[in-house]
């Protein structure tokens, strides 16, 4: 009689056969489900950015500036201060601040200027104003002439592509600062006489002309070849194939395929417009008298470096922290719009 309490061993074969759930290969738990979202080249670059911190740390140091100098003429009527109000009232006998650190209070949160007596805050907030516009403006005006003669260049061949190549050689040979250096006085003596000084709405003019009608070859030389690389691709031919004009192409074919070098550029050039701008401001031939600048903020506080070190600190730390925030942001708008980047 068998022992009825213990079961008798299984064998593997027994094993095999026991019935158990059936998986299938490729099917997923329910509640999930995979996703798949697909995202513009734009969308990547964008992304990206976001990520960088030193793109988003610059981002926010050039917002604030903006912000500043845009709420210059707010900032003027909450103090009461206008940039060329002169408080001589508060300069000793040898023209300094009388107080701590260039006279330094609660009216005057930067000081006041030595000789003049202006306050430091008002000339640095409009200065700062004077600046930027001077430098996008520019910018804009040269990216503007260097995409329509870089279009033109590279969709025109034969001799209207080599003339054009010819003349942004010939450009790129004029060291540009020597340049502006002389040819900003020979127009100002050409529409004014020695006995009349020039009016700060024509210097500014006159500055961002020079900027903009001898600084559009890099832009242009960028374009020329983006553009030869584009109009022999399939999609130029397809348009060709539709009916599509010269212009449809050139405007709505090729240019938004070549707009993230362009704003790369763009901003790399403002930079370097806000330090030529002050060069040109510290030598003297840059905006005039009353229109506060930077750069010549800097040139009048060249007599005053050992004894009030503060007038120089203020607008140059400004041109230091504009330039290298504007430099920090494109080189990371260059490093997320490019699809090979490992950022």
């Amino acid at each position: 009689m068998s022992d009825l309490s213990h079961p008798p061993p299984r064998t593997p074969a027994a094993d095999a056969t026991i019935p158990g759930p059936e998986i299938q290969a490729g099917t997923e738990p329910a509640g999930r489900t995979a996703e798949f979202v697909g995202r513009s080249p734009n969308q990547l670059a964008w992304l990206r950015l976001k990520r960088d911190r030193t793109a988003r740390a610059s981002a926010v140091t050039l917002a604030v500036a903006a912000v500043v100098a845009l709420g210059a003429p707010l900032l003027e009527r909450l103090t009461g201060i206008d940039p060329t109000d002169k408080f001589v009232d508060r300069l000793n006998d040898f023209g300094m601040p009388i107080g701590y650190a260039g006279g330094i209070s609660s009216d005057h949160w930067l000081g006041l200027e030595p000789g003049s007596g202006r306050d430091i805050l008002m000339q640095l907030v409009y200065g700062l104003r004077t600046s930027l516009f001077i430098a996008f403006t520019s910018a804009l005006l040269a990216s503007c002439i260097g995409v329509a003669v870089g279009v033109l260049a590279g969709w025109a061949k034969g001799w209207l592509d080599s003339l054009v190549n010819w003349l942004i050689d010939l450009t790129l040979a004029f060291p540009f600062l020597i340049f502006a250096l002389a040819v900003i006085p020979i127009l100002q003596d050409r529409f004014y006489s020695d006995r009349e000084s020039p009016s700060p709405a024509f210097r500014v003019a006159l500055i961002v002309a020079t900027f903009g009608l001898f600084s559009w070859t890099y832009t242009a030389r960028l374009v020329r070849g983006q553009v030869i690389s584009l109009r022999e691709r399939e999609f130029v031919d397809a348009a060709r194939a539709a009916g599509a004009g010269t212009a449809h192409i050139l405007l709505r074919q090729l240019l938004p395929n070549i707009w993230a070098p362009i704003l790369v550029t763009v901003s790399l050039m403002v930079p370097q417009f806000i330090a030529i701008e002050a060069a040109l401001a510290f030598v003297n031939i840059g905006v005039t008298e009353p229109t506060p600048d930077l750069g010549r903020m800097i040139f009048n506080s060249i007599g005053y470096v050992a004894s009030d070190p503060w007038y120089t600190l203020f607008p140059g730390l400004t041109i230091f922290l504009l330039v290298l925030a504007f430099n920090l942001l494109g080189d990371a708008l260059r490093d997320s719009l490019d699809p090979r980047s490992t950022r």
